[in-house]
């Protein structure tokens, strides 16, 4: 439990510095498999504490940012 929530703060404190982050380069900056940072990442958007940013035309192209 306590990992995780470490991870969290390490992933919202990545997403503040560079917005707009893929979770690929979340995931390097952490040290964490991109797999464990994609769930951090969706919790913390169910939280309200990131936003998932998506390009229309190319939906596969996420990036975060955090929420206003």
């Amino acid at each position: 439990m306590q990992r995780g929530y470490r991870r969290d703060r390490a992933v919202v404190a990545h997403v503040a510095v560079h917005p707009g982050a893929a979770p690929r380069q979340v995931a390097r900056a952490v040290g964490a498999p991109e797999r464990v940072v994609a769930r951090s990442l969706s919790r913390l958007t169910e939280d309200g504490l990131v936003t998932l940013v998506t390009d229309g035309a190319t939906p596969a192209l996420r990036s975060y940012r955090l929420s206003s």
